[in-house]
């Protein structure tokens, strides 16, 4: 989930200026009647995954009782972080290695617990804590065809080195990421990859259907990461950080709301998985569902609402 996302640097000065509600951005609903108080703000990215985490908590909250307020599909983690710390924006399911690395600007540790510690430590300056982490990742995973995988016995990254030539085809920012292609040549230390610019992931797989490529990034919860004509190859040596969702929540609501509200969220956090997630995924960006609909589908599914 890291640097695949469009990034709109600029936009920064203007919400950061005018705020989030000011400008009217996103996705708004009104609050739900609840347990009193000012309406609890969940906000999400710019993107399906985000969105669908959102929607769930928001009506996990609705139904203990809580109001909510939903600031949908806003943007960017640069657009949406002023108004996090500033407390405009009081609840957001994060991905911990990239609100680490974009967020701050910082290495990721690279395992789950001790990326939730940096993240926690990180945000507390700006009056926002960390809940329980998920199960769920949504990270960049390099997907290979499932016949090559299986004739050339490709499982994992570094089975790579077992080909003449590896080609991967990404986003241009790919060639200098480390977690991308420089991470093939630096981490993986293959001497036999090359890199392919393609920024858009349908003639990704494109090339990767027709032999053009050996591998290409997607992320955990796409749909592709799952689809039985390609092979996820394990990052076995972790270039790319755990990106494990988690919710961060303005301090003074966790204060003023208490445990039963810790434990509501912490509740749908345990079931969330990544093939969940991936399921989720597919329903809205293939079949057209509503992502307030999966995630009501869900949490019933999972007894918690």
């Amino acid at each position: 989930m890291g640097w695949t996302r469009n990034i709109r640097v600029a936009a920064l000065v203007a919400v950061a200026a005018l705020g989030l509600t000011a400008c009217g951005g996103g996705d708004e609903k009104p609050a739900a009647p609840g347990k009193g108080g000012a309406p609890i703000v969940v906000a999400s990215f710019n993107f399906t995954d985000s969105q669908i985490l959102a929607e769930i908590y928001a009506q996990a909250l609705e139904a203990k009782g809580y109001p909510v307020t939903r600031k949908l599909n806003l943007g960017s983690r640069e657009l949406i972080y002023p108004s996090l710390k500033s407390g405009e924006l009081q609840f957001i399911p994060e991905y911990q290695g990239s609100a680490i690395a974009a967020g701050f600007g910082k290495e990721p540790v690279k395992d789950a617990k001790g990326e939730h510690e940096q993240l926690a430590k990180l945000l507390e300056p700006n009056g926002v804590a960390l809940l329980n982490y998920a199960p769920a990742e949504d990270k960049n995973t390099y997907i290979v065809k499932a016949d090559l995988a299986k004739s050339k016995g490709l499982a994992k990254i570094s089975d790579l080195k077992k080909l003449d030539k590896v080609v991967l085809a990404g986003g241009p920012e790919c060639e200098k990421r480390l977690t991308c292609f420089k991470g093939l040549t630096d981490v993986y230390k293959l001497t036999n990859a090359s890199f392919q610019t393609v920024q858009e992931l349908g003639p990704r797989v494109q090339q990767l259907d027709s032999g053009a490529v050996t591998l290409i990034p997607v992320d955990s919860v796409s749909p592709l990461a799952g689809d039985a004509k390609y092979t996820a190859l394990e990052d076995d040596l972790a270039m790319v950080p755990t990106e494990n969702v988690v919710p961060a929540v303005n301090k003074k609501v966790l204060d003023e709301r208490g445990p039963d509200f810790k434990a509501a969220v912490d509740a749908v956090s345990a079931k969330l998985t990544t093939e969940g997630m991936r399921g989720l995924n597919k329903r809205v960006d293939t079949d057209g569902e509503t992502a307030a609909d999966v995630a009501k589908d869900w949490l019933s599914q999972q007894g918690l609402r």
